[in-house]
């Protein structure tokens, strides 16, 4: 068998092709995307293929045709007309100050200047921007420009919640404003980013822009299909069932629970994220690619910025389209962040409501983005949370609720800075469902049953436990815990559980209301 090489990293289409690295042919939607129409947007998570995606589009706009040997476009196109091309990628640098983005929008320019022989002729990079498109369409045989914007949301993502977010919008916004003025210029314009600020407060005017995020005919433009896994690495399957001593079958149901499970429409096929499929295959381990690559720093700013969401983040989320497809960044809804990051995804579409249900998309990106909270919302220190976590999951298996609740009321026993007291109850909450679903075992908060929901409900091969979470208010522990218990009695929280036959734990938890952490517990 010829060795097969995986472009791990690789985001030229060219360097890939002539690298004869395996591609995974999404050549058929991008001739769609270019003969029916022309202003697109797409978001996607980080490490999805965006930048290869603009480099195959780049390769095809020039006329490249050799490099498509073979691939679907090769057949569909027939007159291969050669564009100029303006590639933009903030992919560079960072930029947490307007200066700093000022900065490589001039190199940015001056790059693409020198390519049609133009001299800087002006400080606003709007009017050189302008200047470029007109005269790279001029030159052009067929006097139309292709433009290609790769991670346009970055300068905005480095400074969130600063007071350069707004500077940096003002910039960018001015940037891109001469994209509407030279619409006659331009043949096709694709923009990549990972999350959709509002059209008002960037592409000023630009409403013409179709947004294919959430497009059911492009929910694999990035990524790979569950169909394309089988299509075109049966061979890395193999080797690595072979190196895990596991079956094909087992192989590839382990690869879907770790690395599939994205969907960015609904009641379309998931895809897999490609770099962690790649380096899995490459490693013949499964191991978590994602988060090792580096975790945003935005992620943590923004759960920083809202930490009363973090009981909604962990425990599946009902959303309209409009609460998780736009950023807005005069809102306190940072749900669109976290989805359109890959925390999130779509797990479910109420047709009649219109609600979707959003979820970790596998268990690679649930136990990374909890890890993460973890870090941020716990005092244990972080060499130490996994043996913790562990300890945990010995302690369920043996019924020792002493023990659990021991580990948890050290993790919380200073309120984090970034938490109010007034915030202290949903902070509580939040923590003690994170630490259960750390341990891998079936977790469920505010389980709905006739007369009420109960807190959380934790699940193991063998027991039961439902916990109820009372603040004391100033009243006696004895009588909160007692309270808490009898709740979960009079509401039948623990009826829906009895035909399994898992013995039944009922635990009273009291927490304190001045953020002093947990007063105690007790158990039935």
């Amino acid at each position: 068998m010829n060795e097969r090489f995986l472009p791990i990293g690789i985001q030229d289409f060219e360097d890939l092709r002539n690298r004869g690295c395996i591609y995974v042919d999404k050549t058929e939607l991008i001739y769609k995307l270019a003969t029916e129409g022309k202003p697109y947007f797409l978001s996607r998570p980080r490490r999805f293929g965006k930048s290869l995606l603009l480099s195959t589009m780049e390769a095809y706009f020039l006329g490249k045709k050799e490099l498509f040997k073979g691939l679907a476009i090769e057949t569909l196109e027939k007159e291969w007309t050669q564009y100029h091309v303006l590639k933009i990628s903030f992919g560079r640098g960072s930029y947490e100050t307007k200066d700093k983005l000022l900065s490589i929008i001039d190199a940015i320019l001056t790059e693409n200047e020198r390519l049609f022989g133009l001299e800087k002729q002006s400080d606003n990079p709007a009017v050189r921007l302008s200047t470029l498109i007109e005269t790279a369409s001029e030159q052009s045989d067929c006097k139309k420009v292709v433009i290609l914007i790769d991670e346009y949301d970055k300068p905005i993502l480095d400074a969130l919640y600063t007071d350069f977010e707004e500077q940096n919008r003002q910039e960018l916004r001015n940037f891109y404003s001469p994209l509407k003025e030279s619409d006659k210029y331009i043949r096709f314009l694709f923009i990549t980013g990972i999350t959709k600020v509002s059209h008002v407060n960037i592409f000023s005017g630009l409403n013409q822009l179709n947004d294919i995020s959430l497009d059911r005919k492009y929910s694999s433009l990035c990524g790979i299909s569950e169909s394309e896994l089988e299509q075109y690495f049966e061979p890395e399957i193999k080797t690595l069932a072979e190196k895990q001593e596991m079956t094909a079958i087992e192989t590839k149901e382990k690869l879907a629970q770790m690395y599939d499970g994205y969907h960015f429409a609904h009641d379309v096929e998931g895809v897999y994220n490609p770099f962690c499929l790649l380096k899995c295959f490459f490693s013949n381990d499964f191991g978590s690619y994602w988060f090792e690559s580096g975790t945003p720093s935005f992620l943590v700013k923004t759960l920083q910025y809202q930490p009363l969401e973090l009981e909604n983040l962990v425990n599946g989320r009902l959303a309209t389209e409009n609460q998780f497809k736009n950023y807005d960044p005069d809102s306190k809804n940072i749900l669109p962040v976290v989805y359109q990051s890959g925390y999130l995804t779509i797990k479910g579409f109420e047709k009649e409501t219109r609600f979707y249900t959003l979820d970790f998309p596998n268990r690679e990106v649930e136990e990374g983005f909890l890890e993460v909270l973890l870090q941020k919302f716990v005092t244990v220190p972080y060499d130490d949370m996994g043996l913790e976590i562990g300890n945990m999951k010995i302690a369920l298996k043996n019924r020792n609720i002493d023990k659990v609740l021991s580990i948890i009321k050290s993790a919380i026993a200073d309120l984090p800075t970034i938490v109010k007291k007034e915030m202290c109850e949903n902070y509580y909450e939040s923590v003690t469902h994170l630490m259960f679903r750390m341990t891998g075992c079936r977790v469920v908060s505010e389980l709905q049953s006739v007369a009420g929901r109960s807190d959380i409900v934790v699940t193991t091969k063998e027991s039961v436990f439902i916990f109820e979470l009372k603040m004391d208010k100033g009243r006696a522990f004895e009588e909160v815990a007692a309270e808490a218990l009898s709740q979960i009695d009079a509401n039948g929280y623990a009826d829906r559980f009895f035909v399994s036959g898992k013995q039944m734990f009922k635990v009273g938890v009291v927490f304190s209301s001045d953020g002093k952490g947990m007063c105690g517990w007790k158990v039935k």
